[in-house]
């Protein structure tokens, strides 16, 4: 409740027979001493009951806009986050029936509203007062800026809280006028956005990207640059083992900066197609975010889907061919599971071979995927290689045999001459 001080000097300037201007002074003059005289848990009360007034039929449109404008600047100076909150809440709900007359003290309620919620982590709340701002406004033009800040800006906020459906319903209202905006710093918090939407919803081939592109960007410093760097490293080392994620995680270790990023021990061996110990995987999950870190369908999680996959991929360089139980092993999982996820491998194209159920043995093909799904003909084809492949090392064999004959020839040409068989 407003203090009696208040309510008194607000009832002389209502009954005051005097002409509006002297009534706008008066109230500004009341304003200032709200401000300067009243208690911390009295202030919002206090201003309540400034608005209740101001609004009322007594003043013009002209001189109440004034004064709004003036307590939008007493609001944003209160240093206390739930007073300001209580004031800018009670402003909005008086202003609801006006909104069209006030549109623009609306709009700059909202916005310290939403700065108020944000400070004290409440980013649902600030999300969902930036919505009520009225930017297809009749009374005035609100520019294209304008309109992808607010968006890019409520995209952000669901982000903080993972909620990739809102955030991405407000991203794509910016994305059809970003091409009207030249702000680079908008760019880059559109791009920033894109690839968090693309990260939370575990496209990490595509977040990858947009975190690597936005690494570039000469309008961050250095420390920006890197964390984004980071990010399109870990995203590449999380996405699905195949030809893609290849390309991707060659693109990653040839960029020089890849050496500063603490995750680059991990990148080396993923592009080298080494093995992962699990000492080494579970120090990576350590900076892990939490929806990296979610369980999928068949109840393992998104890192150790990937370590499994890539794992796999490793073994399939150093084997020709692997007993399932044995694969089981070398990737720690039950036989059957170790053989659900080479099918689903050779199936997708990324990885090239074929299983051979009955003696319970996985043949590597050797060769990259193609990332593409296999059918029944190109299975045979992949039979069919054997063969050849077979011829080919026994040809490498008998070069090598050769290779080692000419050169006992050149450095011991006696022993050769007593011992050769002809």
């Amino acid at each position: 409740m407003a203090s009696s001080a208040v309510t008194s000097a607000l009832t002389t300037i209502e009954t005051s027979p005097t002409q509006q201007q002297d009534k706008g002074t008066a109230y500004t003059e009341l304003l200032r001493q709200i401000v300067s005289n009243s208690e911390v848990a009295q202030i919002s009360a206090n201003l309540a009951a400034f608005i209740d007034s101001i609004l009322g039929e007594s003043l013009s449109t002209v001189a109440t806009r004034t004064l709004l404008s003036s307590f939008v600047d007493v609001v944003r100076s209160i240093p206390d986050s739930a007073a300001k909150i209580d004031a800018g809440t009670y402003a909005l709900n008086a202003l609801d029936s006006r909104v069209v007359q006030f549109d623009e003290q609306d709009a700059m309620i909202r916005e310290i509203l939403a700065d108020a919620y944000q400070h004290q982590e409440d980013f649902i709340e600030a999300a969902k007062v930036l919505q009520g701002i009225q930017l297809e406004s009749s009374s005035h033009q609100t520019s294209d800026d304008v309109k992808v800040k607010t968006w890019i800006r409520i995209c952000r906020l669901y982000l903080e809280e993972d909620d990739t459906t809102s955030a991405e319903s407000f991203l794509n209202r910016a994305k059809n006028l970003l091409y009207k905006v030249e702000d680079k710093e908008l760019n880059l918090m559109f791009q920033l956005s894109q690839a968090r939407i693309l990260d939370a919803r575990r496209r990490f081939l595509d977040a990858s990207q947009a975190y690597h592109n936005f690494s570039f960007s000469p309008v961050l410093d250095g420390d920006e640059r890197t964390r984004a760097l980071s990010s399109a490293i870990v995203c590449g080392v999380l996405a699905p083992a195949g030809p893609q994620r290849s390309r991707t995680l060659a693109k990653l270790y040839k960029d020089e900066r890849a050496l500063q990023v603490a995750e680059f021990g991990i990148l080396e061996k993923m592009f080298l197609d080494r093995l992962l110990s699990p000492f080494e995987v579970a120090r990576f999950a350590d900076k892990l975010s939490p929806h990296q870190l979610a369980q999928t369908a068949d109840g393992s999680t998104v890192l150790a889907k990937a370590v499994i996959e890539h794992n796999l991929l490793g073994a399939s360089r150093l084997y020709n061919n692997i007993r399932v139980d044995e694969l089981g092993v070398l990737l720690g999982l039950e036989p059957k599971k170790a053989e659900n996820y080479a099918a689903r491998m050779l199936e997708q194209g990324r990885l090239t071979g074929r299983i051979d159920q009955i003696d319970g043995v996985i043949f590597f093909d050797g060769s990259e995927g193609s990332g593409e799904k296999t059918s029944v003909g190109q299975a045979d084809q992949i039979i069919g290689r054997d063969l050849p492949k077979w011829d080919s090392n026994v040809q490498g064999l008998a070069e090598e045999v050769e290779r080692v004959s000419s050169l006992l020839q050149t450095q011991f040409p006696d022993f050769v001459a007593a011992n050769l068989v002809h």
